[in-house]
């Protein structure tokens, strides 16, 4: 293995140089949602090509029917080292309302706030253009060190990810040999907190779904029509109310099909973590875990599927009162997925759990708003464990496994398009504000994340 010791340290020296590029980048207002800063998208996507090919990396801007794509290749230091895909954003969020910034949003800068802590300011420091750039410059490290790189690197960097990503799946399609690689690693991530670096090992899948009860052929009056006629908005809510059972379980059969128990060894280093229901809650003034009974939150937020409303309507809604029995009531629902759950299979059987609800003389069509499986990495991947030691080599506490109650998808698009794994690395807080006014970057997270993969590149090369 590369003694990494000189890579380690020119990549510390280097840490005021790579602040002043992506400095450079941070000031593109690449807000790919408005067409406004089309021309802006364009020249982030530019800037990257050029700081890329200056690192000896074929790389070229690559038009979409949106925004474009950046892409780029670098053999690694043998013939036989392993090839990662390496994926980041370089669009960001609109940075409305302005008034609330405390510092202009497209002048990044580095400050010292409460706690001895530094901060590097401005829109996209953390999502995502400080969390790529902590990979380029350790890139940078090891070709200014050795001349070369330990693994063979694809980079695409997508210029749509806050808008969407529209383009996204045309253009793997239609580039999926060029992209194709042994594995693929994302950085739009978190840590668990500021001193101990996080693994995404799981992330949840989705299904949504819109259901639309009707009943009578019009509004009726609830005096007249009241205690006769079938009432939507009370089918609706029997519904509902019968998609979890008292311990918290859904309901549905087949539900649990490819759940499995999170390993024992998992759970106990996420009890580690001192996370409590009275602190997870207690945050947004609650104090009472709903779901599975006799799970953590952390277990119940990671690694167990849900079926959540998340919105009603039905009936007359305004000010003041109206005595009517609607003639249709709805509701969205959602199902986030674990393990090797079908969405396809959960879509049919909440559709027949629905119908077999409805009385004869009612009815219920059904929406789909999307799909997708869970991802799901073996807890002993080697890939996993690689970026695990390495990761503890370099932060005071060790690295730990978690899983994620969301969805990436682009991790789904990887695994179903591409064949490939990916790891999940990034070193964002969770008070870093992305998406909101007065976004942040940790400068200790900018500096110990270059080191960081400078470390993972290294362990992924000893195969």
């Amino acid at each position: 293995m590369t003694n990494l010791l000189p890579v380690l340290d020119h990549a510390a020296a280097g840490v005021p140089a790579a602040l002043e590029r992506l400095f450079d980048l941070v000031r593109i207002k690449s807000i790919s949602t408005d067409p406004a800063y089309k021309a802006e998208v364009q020249r982030g996507a530019e800037w990257l090509v050029n700081e890329l090919r200056s690192l000896g990396f074929d790389a070229t801007v690559r038009d979409t029917a949106g925004h474009p794509m950046v892409v780029a290749h670098h053999d690694g230091a043998t013939a036989n080292a392993p090839h990662v895909l390496f994926y980041g954003h370089y669009d960001v969020q609109p940075v409305d309302p302005l008034e609330l910034w405390e510092h202009d949003p497209f002048e990044p800068a580095v400050r010292d706030i409460a706690g001895g802590r530094r901060i590097i300011t401005g829109r996209g420091t953390s999502d995502d253009k400080g969390q790529l750039m902590t990979f380029v410059e350790a890139c940078r490290a090891y070709k200014e060190t050795t001349g070369a790189l330990p693994c063979k690197v694809t980079i695409l960097f997508e210029g749509e990810e806050e808008s969407g990503s529209p383009s996204l799946k045309p253009f793997l399609e239609a580039n999926a040999a060029e992209l194709k690689a042994d594995f693929a690693l994302v950085c739009d991530t978190n840590m668990w907190d500021a001193e101990t670096p996080a693994i995404s090992a799981g992330l949840r899948g989705l299904v949504g779904e819109e259901i639309v009860v009707k009943a009578a052929d019009r509004d009726l009056h609830s005096g007249y029509f009241g205690g006769a006629a079938a009432n939507p908005i009370h089918i609706l809510a029997d519904i509902l109310a019968g998609l979890h059972d008292a311990d918290g379980r859904v309901t549905l059969d087949g539900f649990y099909d490819g759940v499995e128990e999170t390993p024992a060894d998992i759970k106990a280093s996420w009890e580690k973590l001192g996370q409590t229901a009275d602190k997870f809650l207690g945050e947004i003034g609650l104090s009472v875990p709903s779901g599975e009974k006799n799970r953590s939150v952390l277990e119940l937020t990671w690694a167990r599927p849900t079926a959540e409303v998340n919105g009603i309507l039905g009936g007359y809604t305004g000010d003041g009162f109206k005595t009517v029995i609607a003639a249709q009531a709805s509701a969205k629902v959602s199902f986030r997925l674990v393990g090797k759950q079908d969405p396809a299979r959960i879509r049919d059987a909440f559709r027949a759990y629905v119908r077999s609800k409805i009385p004869k003389d009612c009815s219920v069509s059904f929406h789909a708003h999307g799909g997708s499986p869970a991802i799901q990495l073996p807890y002993d991947s080697p890939l996993l464990n690689k970026a695990k030691d390495a990761l503890s080599e370099e932060w005071p506490k060790p690295a730990v496994m978690i899983g994620m109650g969301g969805s990436i998808p682009i991790v789904g698009d990887f695994q179903k398009m591409l064949g490939m794994e990916s790891l999940l690395v990034g070193f964002g807080l969770s008070d870093d504000r992305i998406h909101s006014p007065n976004e942040k970057y940790e400068l200790r997270s900018f500096e110990k994340g270059i080191r960081s993969w400078v470390r993972i590149l290294a362990a992924l090369a000893a195969r």
